[in-house]
């Protein structure tokens, strides 16, 4: 019997209670994940292990926010292709624009719902193994 290979993701989130929950729910219904509390953590776990997607916060600390580690995975031909969702609590509509305009293929806005969110998740990169 062979095991699928889960789909691993990036998720990056300044507050360490949405990773946790996150990482919990998106483990629980087939993914791997990975977490940064910083944009350029997301973008330099995401360069050196280019996941199946990128779930990122907008509003980071640090040097780079979520926009930014958008624009950064869009230039590098190793992510380019990488699926990104968005997740944040910036919710008008320029916001929204913003972010999709970056080149993110989502965008859910906090607080979420978690069958929501692991909709759009299964909708850019379907969960393998059971």
């Amino acid at each position: 019997m062979t095991s699928a290979v889960r789909p691993a993701i990036v998720l990056a989130d300044d507050d360490v209670d949405i990773r946790e929950l996150v990482a919990m729910i998106l483990g629980d219904v087939g993914y791997d994940t990975t977490t940064a509390a910083t944009g350029r953590e997301a973008l330099e776990q995401c360069l050196a292990h280019p996941p199946a997607l990128a779930l990122l916060d907008v509003s980071m600390p640090g040097e780079l926010n979520g926009l930014q580690v958008v624009e950064a995975l869009r230039a590098d031909p190793r992510t380019a292709e990488v699926p990104i969702l968005l997740l944040t609590a910036l919710a008008q509509e320029d916001d929204v624009a913003r972010g999709l305009g970056t080149g993110a293929d989502g965008y859910v806005v906090k607080p979420f719902d978690p069958e929501e969110l692991i909709e759009r998740i299964m909708t850019l990169v379907p969960p393998t193994g059971g």
